[in-house]
């Protein structure tokens, strides 16, 4: 994103850094601030994936509790447990939503209106005020050099360069034939890269020597 820039003087970097982060928190503000779901667009369209998957699933509630439950389908039997907010497939470890098993054990406990329990039982890292809230921070621009308020112990700070080591520089980008060349050879034909070994003779390898045929003692 910043391949241009990074050749650019300090205060021209942070300067563009600062431009093309405000204009993804501003476009991002923008995007869900019209939205109409508690949670962000991509949540939302995740926990609908789960409840129509939730749909081919079997629950049982066979101890009798109201929050632990066994869902069987898809070849996995899970344990669900709603109290805790866990189920055997450890995934709502790593997203943190609702799986499959726990809508499901939700849909037998709240009944037909089950629905805004699934918010209840996800995390709020995903409703749309997180989302607004993460991307509502200002970034502040570099000003200008001469607009610095430099400490007169820093300013009088001599700080030596680094040593300079010829290693350490960038890589040279390789560049790309055009339409019109093709890749050259390295000026070396076949007849003077192979080289037999019993003959010296070149152009061919020592399994295809004539003289080893000719003299095969």
């Amino acid at each position: 994103m910043l391949r241009d820039e990074r050749e650019y003087p300090m205060t021209t970097l942070f300067t563009s850094i600062f431009r093309r982060f405000a204009e993804i928190f501003r476009q991002r503000r923008a995007n869900i601030s019209s939205s109409i779901n508690l949670f962000v667009p991509s949540a939302e369209k995740t926990l609908r994936e789960k409840m129509n998957e939730g749909d081919s699933l079997f629950v049982n509630n066979i101890n009798g509790d109201a929050n632990e439950f066994t869902v069987v389908g898809s070849g996995l039997t899970a344990k669900v447990n709603l109290l805790n907010k866990t189920c055997t497939c450890r995934e709502y470890d790593l997203v943190k939503l609702p799986c499959a098993h726990e809508i499901k054990a939700l849909r037998l406990k709240y009944g037909p209106d089950y629905g805004s329990s699934i918010y209840e039982y996800s995390s709020p890292m995903y409703k749309v005020q997180s989302y607004i809230l993460a991307f509502g921070e200002t970034i502040n621009v570099v000003p200008a050099e001469s607009e610095w308020e430099v400490p007169e112990k820093y300013a009088n700070m001599y700080i030596p360069s680094l040593p300079y080591d010829p290693k350490l520089e960038r890589k040279r980008v390789k560049r790309f034939p055009g339409v019109a060349e093709s890749f050259k050879s390295k000026g070396i034909s076949k007849e003077t890269r192979n080289k037999c070994s019993i003959c010296k003779g070149a152009g061919h390898k020592k399994t295809t020597c004539r003289y080893l045929r000719e003299h095969p003692t």
